[in-house]
């Protein structure tokens, strides 16, 4: 049996993400987005998103994305559904590696700000999602998210700078 030699320095590290959550707020066919131009060295600078960001400490993964709503967003969320989980590895210029819950909101309470600290929030047609500048892996799961099959999926996407270069899910 052979065995396996590791370089000091190389050993593998326990999985620690950051827990993230990521809404797509709809109001029949469109979705509320914001546009990521406000912070000075956002990763995200100029790029779309929905609506989200980490769990904080002694926070359920249900309460970090309500009031990652409430606040970036000034609306109460009725009812929401989880569409799916996502691990990103190696994310962005940091390599940060995240655990993100997706959810989808159709019921709300209240009117969204104009923007948040972030950006401008707009509502956008679903169908004009994929022609917006946004993260080149959130093609490959957006339709998954938008597609009406009930069952959660959850996928795996590793990155290399802003290159997706690995995706796979199961539902």
């Amino acid at each position: 049996m052979g065995t396996r030699v590791i370089k000091e320095g190389c050993l593998p590290s326990r999985f620690r993400p950051i827990v993230g959550t990521l809404a797509f707020i709809r109001d029949g066919e469109r979705v509320l987005m914001v546009h990521r131009t406000f912070k000075e060295g956002d990763e995200n600078k100029g790029k779309w998103n929905g609506i989200g960001g980490k769990v904080e400490f002694g926070e359920s993964v249900d309460e970090g994305m309500r009031r990652e709503i409430m606040e970036e967003t000034g609306l109460n969320v009725i009812e929401m559904s989880l569409r799916g989980t996502i691990v990103w590895q190696d994310f962005g210029p940091k390599k940060e590696h995240w655990l993100a819950f997706v959810f989808i909101v159709d019921k709300f309470s209240g009117r969204p700000f104009d923007a948040s600290d972030e950006g401008r929030l707009s509502w956008i047609d679903i169908g004009s999602i994929p022609s917006l500048p946004m993260w080149k892996g959130d093609a490959l799961f957006l339709p998954l998210v938008f597609d009406g099959d009930p069952r959660p999926f959850h996928g795996f996407m590793r990155y290399e700078g802003d290159e997706p270069v690995e995706w796979r899910y199961s539902r």
